[in-house]
């Protein structure tokens, strides 16, 4: 098994950075748990950042801002 392990961990090394975050978020999808206080705790944060929008205090950043960015640090 640790064999294997080794080999799906350095193949994955060569994937480009995007697949291997994609990679690792399907696998710790795969091994945590629904917490229902951490979901209830990220309701509420999602309450109050529409409540932010919807007042105009937020300080709201073009999606393609957001993407160049996120590709400049990926590659």
């Amino acid at each position: 098994m640790a064999n294997l392990i080794e080999e799906l961990s350095s193949q994955a090394r060569t994937l480009p950075a995007a697949d291997r975050v994609r990679l690792a978020e399907e696998l710790l999808a795969t091994v945590h748990e629904p917490d229902d206080e951490v979901e209830a705790a990220w309701d509420e944060e999602i309450r109050i950042r529409i409540d932010d929008i919807d007042a105009g205090t937020a300080k709201l950043i073009p999606a393609e801002e957001v993407f160049a960015q996120v590709r400049r640090l990926l590659n």
